[in-house]
């Protein structure tokens, strides 16, 4: 089991360099949250070397959970 400790040395451990892919990030992140039942579409840029990651969280008909982050 991972802690929450972990975690986030993993996600900071992630190059995030503007003008770098941030693919390696982005899969972790959909994959952690496929873990967790989650599921999540990724949107990627012209040129495929970044995306953007989408994953709705809650009720759907009510609205739920937005996390915004810059990568």
């Amino acid at each position: 089991m991972t802690t929450s400790l972990q975690h986030l040395e993993r996600l900071i451990a992630f190059p995030t360099v503007s003008r770098d892919s941030n693919l390696d990030l982005i899969a972790y992140v959909r994959d952690f949250l496929g873990g967790l039942g989650i599921e999540a579409t990724l949107v990627h840029s012209e040129d495929g070397r970044k995306a953007n990651l989408w994953a709705p969280i809650g009720p759907r008909d009510k609205g739920g959970i937005v996390l915004s982050g810059h990568t």
